[in-house]
């Protein structure tokens, strides 16, 4: 009767072998419904940023929300506001984005040479900004019976009838000179525009003329007949301290030659 009883409890126990059929079926369709909120929220996730995405292109580039309405222009001195946003020929009516400010900055420095710096700003929901900076003239040179305008690069930049006032004339006289083949007419022009900004104020403002007749030869007219050969670009702050010191030891001379700032001459006194 022991024997059966133990048995019998050892009947009762649970197998010990692999589950049944029925239970895996069980587990997998448990395991089906626990990851069912997690796809379901994936996937309207995914449709609620699909959704987003296309109305965010469509405002952008299809609705009226977002068109180019107006261009204001700020920083023009010598040109009007007018004359910058005409060159900046902005699609009126096109969508705000699709503005490539890069593009528009590079026309406007084409179409308006005054102009050196641009910066084109989207300002939204209907404005195109343009921020600039014009070129400032160092020097004039003659063309016909109007000027050209040089600025602190040695660029040429505008055409006006009249010369500005108190901007000294640039005389180039390089044609024959070996220095227009080794340096180029630039870079000769950037030597002027350097030595006047090497003048000290006083002189600056008695500088009337700068000739370039070769790199190694620039001479300075300034009021009263006074003349200075200044020589090369080279050593000008030197040149600059040791003219100041002439004029006021020596200020009824006409000719002054720096070309050599430590062995300086004077003459016409």
């Amino acid at each position: 009767m022991a024997g059966l009883r133990t048995a019998q409890r050892g009947a009762k126990k649970r197998p010990s072998g692999p589950p049944s059929a029925s239970s895996a079926r069980r587990f997998a369709r448990l395991r089906i419904l626990l990851r069912t909120p997690r796809r379901r929220r994936l996937a309207l996730v995914l449709v609620l940023a699909a959704a987003l995405g296309g109305f965010g292109a469509w405002a952008l580039y299809g609705s009226d929300w977002f068109r180019i309405r107006q261009v204001k222009a700020v920083g023009a001195k010598v040109l009007t506001s007018d004359e910058v946003v005409a060159a900046a020929a902005a699609p009126m009516n096109a969508p705000l984005i699709s503005v490539d400010p890069d593009a528009m900055a590079r026309r406007i420095r084409a179409r308006l040479p005054r102009i050196k710096t641009v910066e084109v700003v989207r300002s939204w929901p209907h404005t195109i900004g343009l921020k600039v900076s014009e070129r400032t003239p160092e020097l004039v040179m003659r063309s016909g019976g109007k000027y050209r305008e040089v600025d602190r690069e040695g660029v040429r930049f505008a055409t006006v009838r009249t010369a500005p006032r108190g901007i000294p004339l640039l005389e180039m006289t390089v044609s024959d000179s070996p220095s227009l083949r080794r340096f180029g007419i630039d870079r000769l022009r950037r030597a002027a525009v350097e030595v006047t900004r090497q003048l000290p104020e006083a002189v600056r403002k008695d500088l009337k003329k700068v000739r370039v007749a070769s790199y190694d030869s620039l001479t300075l007219e300034l009021a009263d007949g006074r003349t200075v050969v200044w020589g090369s670009p080279e050593r000008g702050a030197e040149k600059a301290r040791v003219l100041t010191a002439l004029l006021k030891a020596a200020g009824d001379a006409h000719h002054f030659d720096l070309s050599v700032p430590s062995a300086p001459a004077v003459s016409g006194s």
